[in-house]
């Protein structure tokens, strides 16, 4: 079910031939985001996507991007405010008032209270 046009693919499909560290990365932020209350997960070719009414998360492999020393695994945060927090590899403003926050996750220890709290907030507002 693979194809550019973004149809949906298995989990396993997507992590298959990727460093290791993406997968457990993966594994802790999905689990954290599940430590907060339902939402749904969209896996496909380029990302996966996390839900309730509308996407509050994403998580994507620079690696299918770009050459070099990149990080095994990328967290994109959809929130309403544009957050200070130097932790930040980039932060857009796609549309007013929202703001894309993109999180490069090299270790599990990046996962802590701080992105927990970022996750907290997101998913309130996709609800």
């Amino acid at each position: 079910m693979t194809s550019a046009r973004g149809e949906r693919i298995l989990l396993e499909q997507y992590f298959s031939g990727r460093d290791l560290r993406s997968r457990e990365l993966f594994d802790r932020v999905r689990s954290a985001i599940e430590s907060i209350g339902p939402a749904t997960m969209r896996v496909r070719r380029s990302q996966v996507a996390f839900r309730r009414r509308v996407a509050f998360a994403w998580t994507w492999l620079p690696g299918q991007y770009l050459r070099g020393d990149v990080a095994p695994l990328v967290l994109t945060i959809d929130l309403h405010r544009r957050d200070e927090s130097p932790r930040w590899k980039e932060v857009v403003e796609p549309r007013p008032g929202r703001f894309t926050h993109h999180l490069e996750l090299r270790s599990v220890a990046d996962i802590d209270e701080q992105v927990l709290a970022w996750l907290v907030e997101a998913w309130g507002h996709a609800g």
